[in-house]
């Protein structure tokens, strides 16, 4: 067996029906298991899931143990000598696995390796690739000298700003969203720490991984989507609250009690929390809304999508759309010049005309007054993620 899927799933089925698909289609090419853990949902993600896909290894916990128990607890069952710890928001490309394979039996130095990541909008996600979250690099972050110095080794450390995001390199942190570790990995860190429930549980693994002397792997030669934000939206409270736990406890974690720097670090952290929670009040409370349901629209797709498309927006909201389809594979200037003639608003990529990796591409080069929007395969819904602080939304529901 080359690869072990596993996926923690909770309240997000849409989301995750999707995902799988894309799944599928990556392991067309190599050995494979898709093991999914359900952390006690409560939107019948077990009687929808189940009959949808056979071939995956469900496991339906009673209770929510956290995202890193449950992660691990999959690991004892797993065969692969690959293991990937993935997130249910994200579609990949159908040749993203046997990239990523490929790239660990050239580097045996690799113990991880983390991909390039876009939110639902085709923006790219910083935390593709990030630092270790000092004192430093969490005041030029909050303080936003970040945003000046883009491209600075020592102001731009939080996102490893200096890295080029197209090309591969070594980095200190990956994101939990896509992490593929060797055997050696995981048998030396025996997964994540269980002690992180939420959060940082990323990064304290990325840690002990350079701490073993393998590499942490930014891998930029394929691009997955993260439609961030469905479970906990970032700088709400809740995230607050326990993305600077978690990072106290990575300090608290690492290093020792006694020495200035973890005093000055633990410091840090706690006036980064302290400056988030005062620009989450300041700023002004904005919501995501599904364009398309009240404009023109573009059904990127076949006149089955379209039909598809059509009875579960028809079915769901009572404002008239006016629907207009690419039956036929375009790109870039021809994309822009189609979506300017229709006066579209949106975008609604179907895989089946498209690959998913032909879908991805496009997304990249989507006009930004463009919405893109999702529907995948067979599926009850389409999906969507604006931006990367807005929640994922899977939207009129075929019921």
């Amino acid at each position: 067996m080359q690869l072990s899927i596993i996926i923690v799933n909770y309240n997000v089925k849409y989301f995750l029906e999707h995902c799988l698909h894309s799944v599928i289609k990556a392991c067309a090419f190599i050995n494979a298991e898709i093991l999914v853990v359900d952390n006690n949902s409560t939107d019948g993600s077990e009687e929808y899931l189940s009959p949808k896909f056979p071939d995956v290894q469900f496991y339906w916990n009673k209770t929510n143990p956290g995202f890193a128990k449950a992660n691990n607890s999959l690991l004892s069952v797993a065969k692969g000598e690959y293991i990937l710890f993935l997130n249910p928001d994200t579609i990949l490309p159908e040749d993203c696995f046997t990239k990523c394979i490929h790239f660990f039996d050239m580097h045996k130095e690799c113990g991880a390796l983390g991909v390039k990541m876009i939110d639902g909008s085709g923006i790219f996600l910083r935390e593709s690739k990030r630092g270790l979250p000092t004192a430093s690099a969490g005041f030029f972050k909050m303080s936003r000298l970040i945003k000046f110095f883009p491209s600075s080794k020592i102001f731009a450390r939080y996102y490893a700003g200096h890295l080029p995001d197209d090309k591969n390199n070594i980095t200190e942190v990956l994101a939990g969203a896509y992490m593929m570790l060797s055997k050696k990995a995981v048998q030396i860190t025996k997964g994540f720490d269980e002690d992180f429930f939420m959060y940082g549980e990323d990064v304290d693994l990325s840690y002990r991984i350079s701490q073993s002397g393998m590499h942490n792997y930014y891998f930029a030669n394929t691009v997955i989507i993260h439609f961030k934000g469905e479970s906990t939206q970032k700088k709400s409270a809740t995230y607050n609250k326990y993305f600077y736990e978690a990072m106290k406890r990575f300090v608290a974690k690492h290093y020792s009690s006694t020495s200035p720097k973890y005093y000055f670090m633990q410091w840090g952290i706690s006036f980064g929390k302290c400056l988030a929670l005062l620009k989450q009040k300041c700023a002004s409370a904005t919501k995501y809304r599904a364009a398309f349901l009240s404009a023109h629209v573009i059904v990127y797709g076949t006149a089955a999508d379209k039909t598809a498309v059509k009875k579960i927006i028809n079915k769901n909201d009572s404002v008239a759309v006016t629907i207009q389809n690419i039956n036929n594979v375009i790109t870039g200037d021809d994309l822009a010049a189609t979506i300017k003639k229709y006066k579209a608003a949106s975008v609604i990529f179907c895989e089946g005309l498209l690959s998913y990796k032909e879908i991805i591409i496009q997304l990249q080069i989507l006009p930004d007054s463009c919405n893109a929007f999702f529907f995948f395969a067979n599926a009850q819904s389409i999906i969507c993620s604006g931006n990367k602080n807005a929640n994922g939304l899977a939207i009129a529901v075929l019921k």
